[in-house]
């Protein structure tokens, strides 16, 4: 019997492009944070990269928190919409402060100021708002087929959004004065984009019935499925072991992202060519795109998630593991290097397509093991993901830049840190590919609910 349909499909462009502002967040951050950092505030990386690790401390609690929170929600917006439009509001302002530092300040109060910014912005703005984006996909629809959709019109505003970012950003700061000024520009252009378009994407979709979203309509079961706590909560995660390799996944995704981002670095200092980074960046997020244009049709032609993802992510191990090999060929061998990028991209494609919807399936477990309705904590993975794995991989280039003696006021650095480099951008990113294509063979959660669902129905 063919599923219901819930979503026109300006919907589902419109959600998706919620990933714009979350991008001009995460991208910018991500991609560009360190580098402002150490060349443009001198700030030392090392000690930058020790207060990201110990802000992620900080808000370790904090997704499951909002997930939970997300989940008791009632208002006439729904339970995830209120959070993610009043979030981003937070996000808009902590962005703007972190690329602000008044240079002017000494630098233990620089380094005070960039904490306290990063750390509101991960541990609640951008929690808030993410967790509730994520977790629309099992709230606007409960059909399969359109939450595939939405995660692949939702990621290829994101590649796009990160593509744009990662290639007009540097050349934007020059041309807007340089230095702190420019920086500090940027990031309002952005946050102000943010704005708009996150506001955009909240009133383009509505939430379910809350009656609708389990398969009984009586009302004491679904507010008897509401009654847990904070600890019953993180319980009700940890004993979902899809779950825990999603958000495993995730977080090796975001430390992947960080290693990449160090193309800023790679570029100027090994290729003697900043402006490579938006090339590369072009190899990277275009094959994403067009992988995301054809997931839903490959998920419905196989069948489902499961084989997809194993296949195309075998597919961009292989494909990383040449992009190292082209990189130690004498200085880097840059076509090869871009073309086998472009493959390893085109690999990881359908799982970012369809992840939302495996998380999906993942709530869907909890349901019918614990009788649980857990879907805002549930997306809790996506947020923990990009806080600790992003957190965490810019950390460990910080880190590993102090520990090669990185030198912001050197031009050509040190044979340490060139081997280091090497290293970060294309050792590093190949041996998270192949862990992440371990976990993908064993995420079978789409086949244990089936087993579940034919036992309930026996």
């Amino acid at each position: 019997m063919t599923e219901k349909r819930y979503l026109k499909w300006y919907n589902k462009v419109g959600y998706g492009s919620g990933d714009i502002a979350g991008n001009v967040v995460y991208a910018f951050l991500s991609s560009f944070v360190m580098i402002y950092l150490t060349n443009t505030v001198g700030l030392n990386p090392g000690i930058v990269g020790t207060l990201i690790a110990f802000s992620k401390l900080l808000d370790g609690v904090t997704d499951i928190f909002f997930g939970s929170l997300i989940d008791k929600m009632h208002s006439k917006m729904g339970k995830a919409r209120p959070w993610m439009l009043y979030g981003y509001i937070g996000c808009a302002i902590t962005l703007v402060a972190i690329f602000a530092i008044p240079t002017n300040l000494g630098q233990f109060a620089q380094y005070a100021w960039f904490l306290i910014a990063y750390t509101l912005l991960n541990a609640v703005f951008y929690t808030a708002n993410n967790i509730a984006y994520s977790a629309l996909t099992a709230l606007v629809t409960k059909n399969s087929a359109e939450q595939v959709e939405m995660g692949s019109y939702r990621f290829m505003f994101a590649f796009a959004t990160s593509l744009l970012i990662q290639s007009i950003t540097l050349g934007a700061v020059t041309a807007l004065g340089g230095g702190a000024a420019g920086w500090r520009t940027v990031a309002i252009i952005y946050a102000i984009i943010g704005l708009l378009v996150n506001t955009l994407s909240v009133f383009s979709v509505k939430e379910l019935p809350e009656g609708e979203l389990v398969d009984t309509t009586d009302k004491k079961e679904i507010e008897q499925d509401e009654k847990y706590n904070l600890v019953q909560a993180a319980k009700l995660l940890a004993g979902n072991k899809y779950y825990m390799m999603i958000c495993v996944t995730y977080i090796l995704q975001q430390i992947y992202g960080a290693m990449i981002s160090m193309g800023t670095y790679y570029a100027t200092y090994i290729l003697g060519n900043q402006n490579l980074f938006g090339v590369f960046s072009w190899a990277v997020n275009i094959p994403l795109i067009i992988a995301l244009v054809f997931t839903p049709t490959l998920v419905a032609k196989w069948s489902g998630m499961y084989k997809l993802n194993v296949m195309s992510y075998t597919l961009a191990t292989v494909a990383r593991a040449l992009v190292a090999v082209a990189g130690y060929m004498g200085s880097g061998n840059v076509p090869l290097m871009l073309l086998f990028t472009a493959i390893a991209a085109l690999g990881q494609g359908p799982w970012q397509g369809d992840m939302n919807a495996v998380i999906a399936a993942c709530s869907e477990y909890t349901w019918l093991t614990k009788h649980k309705r857990v879907d805002g904590t549930m997306y809790s993975c996506t947020s923990l993901g990009v806080k600790l794995g992003g957190g965490l991989g810019t950390a460990i280039t910080g880190w590993l830049l102090a520990a090669s003696h990185f030198d912001s006021a050197l031009t050509v650095q040190p044979a340490s840190c060139i081997s280091m480099l090497k290293i970060m951008y294309l050792v590093i990113p190949f041996a998270l590919d192949a862990v992440i294509t371990f976990i993908l063979s064993r995420l079978k959660v789409e086949e244990a609910n089936e087993q579940l669902r034919s036992v309930m129905n026996n």
